[in-house]
This record gives C-alpha cells, sequence and structure tokens, in this order.
C-alpha cells in the first residue's frame, strides 16, 4: 500500500532512517551565537527606536518654533505700513520661512539616515561574526 505521494510506509521509514541532522558537537557555542544574534537585534531596535524619538522631538521642537515665528510674523504685519513695504516684507518672511523648511526637512532626513546607518551597521558587523562563527563551528566538526 502507497500514500497519496506514491511512496509506500516501509521506503518512507527507510528514508527518515537515513536522514541524519548534522551534529553539532559544541550546542554551547551555538547558543551563544544566538544569544548574540538575538542582543544584535535588540540593539538594533533600540538605536532605531532612540532615533525615532529623537526625530519626533526635533520635529515637535521645529513646529513649536515655526508657530512662534508665524505669530510674531502675523503681529508684524498688522503694522500701517504702505502696501509696497508690506509686500516687500511678506516676500521676505516666505523666502526666510522657506529656507529654514528646507533646512529642518535636510535635519530631519539627517537624523534619519545617521539612526539608520548606525542600526545598519550593528546587523552587518554581528552577521559577518555570525558567519565566521558558523565556519569555526564547521571547521571543528570536521576537524
Amino acid at each position: 500500500m502507497s500514500d497519496r505521494f506514491g511512496m509506500k510506509p516501509e521506503d518512507m521509514m527507510k528514508m527518515f532512517a537515513e536522514f541524519r541532522m548534522p551534529h553539532f558537537a559544541d550546542l554551547e557555542s551555538l547558543a551563544q551565537a544566538q544569544r548574540r544574534n538575538l542582543e544584535a537585534l535588540s540593539a538594533a531596535n533600540r538605536i532605531a527606536l532612540e532615533g525615532a524619538q529623537a526625530v519626533a522631538r526635533r520635529h515637535m521642537e521645529i513646529v513649536q518654533s515655526a508657530m512662534g515665528e508665524m505669530t510674531e510674523a502675523m503681529r508684524s504685519m498688522s503694522g500701517t505700513e504702505n502696501p509696497q513695504d508690506r509686500a516687500a516684507r511678506q516676500a521676505e518672511l516666505l523666502k526666510s520661512g522657506y529656507e529654514r523648511a528646507v533646512s529642518n526637512m535636510k535635519e530631519i532626513a539627517d537624523l534619519i539616515q545617521k539612526s539608520n546607518a548606525e542600526a545598519l551597521a550593528l546587523l552587518n558587523r554581528r552577521f559577518a561574526e555570525a558567519m565566521e562563527e558558523v565556519k569555526q563551528m564547521a571547521n571543528k566538526q570536521g576537524g
């Protein structure tokens, strides 16, 4: 009698009997490597979270500053200037506001990039270490 895949039970038993898992003589080293992997992931997540918090803090500072500047600009525009002077002042306020916005966006982008680069560097270092550990374990097994 065979199963739905066309294999007889005795063939399956033979296949399972011949299947061997790699033997890791040093299970402690394997467990330590896994612990270091988890620690690296945890540290990378912490770096990313701290970066996100720094971005959020800076964004709030920027918004608060922009609100203060906007209030002050509105107050200064309520004077009794002639229309040409008022238009010139509005143009200058718009120009400086735009320049600040671009600068703030660049600053936020730099914060995000720095945080991502730090987290990725940490993970890349751990990956390289893990590959070296696997090689060493394989060499111990083979040798």
